[in-house]
């Protein structure tokens, strides 16, 4: 399990220390099994200076190459030879001096020496974008600013993300560890036990609101609640699918995923959060306007978003429309009904699925993804529409639009809590320390 340290400590009532709190997540049973430093760009730009191309002329031996001067603000200025087309005299450009190492977008890194290029001495390289690891363009130099000040840092320019990232070994039974949020409870209430007072993780999840009473442009029912004993969904008009917010690709980024767009990131963005996988659909592609969980007939077809076609089996669930097959339920999209650059209304799903239905399906169609991998451990149904709400949420502020009729909430048979009983003199034998009444209802509530 991937945990940024930045994302968890939003949920922390205390700052604690990359190496303090790995510490306490060992100490609880989440085995910390790498730290590491997270750079946005690797490398950090670390070396680079902003360059003034004082003089340009032709290579004596080379029509392809440049030999320029460039000043870096102090000293003399370094002699470059260059192999873009649009260097030129006057230019602010991107200076890796020698000894300075850089991080190319597709390569490995590598260090910069003195050098001679056909005979002439090269005292570093005037970088494109891609050299550097700021973006895929190699179609020349960078050509930055005329007002920057020769020997500027480049990191100065940009605003880097950084963080650091916990590897966390989780056992099977600890799916309430398999998100920012579990991971929070579990370090408050550690807290709460050694500091003598009582820690609460600060949940970003709130109140859930009532039906508005609007009629809802899309129905659900669930054929089978056995295998779906829960189905949240709401629907949202009116979205800009596009680029999701700084903020929001780098936290994708700092956990090794893709930002795609606003929509299908923020659905990620709840899972790591809080554990439970969301499902967008663009409501425009539901034929009927209704959605209908159930089984399909053995050997129906079905296209998913990697365009595979796959028969399902009869055990599979399937989040149908009036017409056939949209989604593998808790598993993968369909290729007909995803959220696309054109989509401007969609249907908002969560829901509780059942850990055998969504394992069977998810080994027999070779799908291993972390929707899957969540469903088949476990999610709290309790939080279902909680978790909804919140996605809702920031999709309204990331996408705009507005919500059209409410939250659906289809839960035929809402989970009655269960209580455990347990005497205070065997918890203290148990654990070998004496808690008061207080002690024990705070460390559970934080949990």
């Amino acid at each position: 399990m991937t945990i940024s340290y930045k994302w968890l400590c939003e949920y922390l009532p205390e700052k604690l220390e990359p190496e303090a709190l790995s510490g306490i997540l060992t100490s609880i049973g989440l085995e910390v099994e790498s730290l590491e430093a997270y750079e946005e760009i690797r490398g950090g730009l670390k070396g680079l200076l902003v360059g003034e191309v004082l003089t340009c002329e032709k290579h004596p031996d080379a029509d392809k190459l440049s030999c320029t001067t460039v000043s870096i603000g102090n000293g003399e200025p370094l002699q470059i030879v260059c192999g873009a087309s649009n260097v030129a005299a006057g230019q602010k450009v991107v200076l890796a001096p020698a000894g300075c190492t850089i991080y190319p977008i597709n390569g490995e890194p590598f260090t910069l020496k003195k050098t001679k290029i056909r005979g002439q001495v090269s005292e570093g390289m005037i970088c494109a974008e891609d050299e550097i690891g700021l973006g895929h363009s190699h179609d020349g130099i960078m050509v930055l600013d005329p007002s920057l000040k020769p020997g500027t840092p480049l990191s100065d320019l940009y605003q880097l993300y950084t963080d650091y990232i916990f590897e966390i070994g989780l056992t099977p039974n600890r799916m309430d560890a398999m998100s920012h949020l579990g991971v929070a409870r579990d370090v408050c209430a550690w807290l709460s036990h050694h500091q003598q007072k009582i820690f609460l993780p600060l949940s970003p999840l709130g109140h859930v609101p009532a039906n508005e009473g609007t009629e809802n442009p899309v129905s659900v029912s669930i054929r089978d609640t056995e295998a779906c004993k829960r189905y949240c969904g709401i629907s949202i008009a009116g979205v800009t699918v596009t680029d999701s917010p700084a903020w929001l690709q780098q936290r994708l980024k700092s956990i090794g995923l893709r930002p795609i767009n606003n929509i299908v990131d923020i659905s990620n963005y709840i899972l790591h959060e809080t554990g439970q996988p969301l499902h967008a659909f663009d409501a425009d592609a539901i034929r009927g306007k209704q959605v209908v969980v159930q089984q399909l007939a053995a050997g129906t077809k079905f296209t998913t978003l990697d365009e595979k076609e796959r028969t399902l089996t009869e055990t599979d669930l399937v989040i149908c429309d009036a017409e056939g097959a949209m989604c593998l339920a808790g598993i993968f999209g369909g290729k007909n009904s995803g959220v696309h650059a054109g989509t401007k209304n969609i249907f908002l799903e969560s829901a509780w699925f059942h850990p055998t239905v969504i394992r069977r399906s998810s080994l027999h169609h070779g799908l291993r993804t972390d929707a899957a991998t969540r469903f088949e451990k476990g999610v709290d149904i309790s939080q279902t529409a909680a978790v909804l709400m919140r996605a809702a949420k920031l999709i309204l502020e990331t996408a705009g639009g507005t919500i059209k009729g409410g939250l659906i909430d289809v839960y035929p048979s809402p989970l009655v809590p269960a209580g455990v009983s347990i005497r205070y003199d065997y918890l203290h034998k148990l654990s070998g320390k004496k808690y008061t009444s207080d002690d024990v209802r705070g460390i559970l509530g934080a949990l």
